[in-house]
């Protein structure tokens, strides 16, 4: 059975819980709930396993913060020998309007820490990731205060929508391909 890692960014801790840089660990939990099943809390992560039309989906919450999560995917390929074509990272960028999603198969960190120790740790940029635009409301120099506090209300109104389409995207990853899921997925959510 093929197996894939799909890896959603965040922060541990109750602080963290419903903020804007934890989106892949929303999606995630949203994902589990879907399917009922649950995490389970092992080295590096919380991590759940799940088939979904004869694929094996391996979900990673990294527990190392999301500056160190490159221990935690490097860890998770190994254990499940992944290949880096078969990773996907869900990640929040305020580089993308809030509700846009963009898949690709390769890329920078756009100065995305989580992303940018993946990259380090694994001594490439060639997997594939899922950003979920969070938008720029935020003055000059605060863009940490933004991405680690909570949704507004009308953003809050309109993510169960955007995460929706984001796990659509991560089970048509691993089931059609990243090809045909960009061409699905990529672009505005009204």
């Amino acid at each position: 059975m093929n197996t894939f890692l799909i890896v959603g960014l965040g922060n541990i801790g109750i602080d963290y819980q419903n903020t804007r840089h934890n989106i892949g660990f929303t999606v995630l939990d949203a994902l589990t709930k879907q399917v009922d099943i649950s995490f389970s809390t092992l080295r590096y992560g919380d991590v759940a396993e799940m088939n979904h039309k004869g694929k094996r989906l391996v979900l990673l919450k990294p527990s190392t913060l999301m500056n160190r999560s490159g221990n935690a995917v490097r860890y998770w390929m190994k254990q499940r020998k992944v290949n880096s074509q078969n990773i996907l990272v869900i990640t929040d960028d305020v580089h993308l309007d809030f509700g846009y999603l963009r898949i690709r198969k390769q890329g920078s960190d756009g100065g995305h820490n989580g992303l940018r120790d993946i990259q380090d740790k694994l001594g490439s940029n060639q997997y594939p990731r899922l950003r979920v635009g969070i938008g720029a409301n935020f003055s000059k120099g605060r863009q940490a205060d933004f991405v680690l506090s909570p949704w507004n209300p009308d953003e809050k109104r309109m993510l169960p929508t955007i995460v929706d389409r984001a796990t659509k995207a991560v089970v048509d990853f691993a089931a059609q391909g990243l090809e045909k899921t960009m061409n699905l997925h990529n672009g505005q959510i009204n």
